[in-house]
């Protein structure tokens, strides 16, 4: 049985919100250590930029505000990402261990693309 086409809104907004979480706890931990992971100290200039984007971003995706703008941003950064720490290892992503970060791009393109969906600041603010 094939999802109602009424949910498609809804679940692009889940689909943000879940996306955002989980790229948002990746600035958490370069930049607060939550969850803790081992970085190197200080960051470096790249990392401080990725962890800037993944913690703003992060948070405005959340809350479904400029995603569309966001979005596209935080997909540049996750293909730069890909292609500088894990093509060079290899040219498979489950091989070079880049299947999340090739995820989190092609998701957040999407997001560029078709935006935040209904539960989102940016609905709010073109409804009012």
């Amino acid at each position: 049985m094939p999802i109602p086409a009424n949910w498609s809104g809804p679940l692009l907004s889940v689909l943000r919100i879940v996306a955002a979480l989980a790229f948002l706890h990746h600035g958490t931990s370069k930049f607060f250590g939550l969850p803790p992971f081992p970085m190197p100290a200080p960051l470096p200039p790249l990392l401080l930029a990725a962890g800037a984007i993944e913690l703003v971003g992060g948070a405005l995706l959340l809350i479904g505000l400029l995603t569309r703008p966001v979005a596209f941003i935080a997909s540049g950064m996750c293909a730069v990402g890909y292609f500088m720490a894990h093509a060079p290892k290899g040219f498979f992503p489950s091989v070079n261990g880049g299947e999340a970060i090739l995820l989190y791009a092609f998701i957040f393109l999407y997001l560029a693309a078709a935006g935040a969906g209904p539960w989102s600041v940016d609905a709010a603010r073109n409804r009012g």
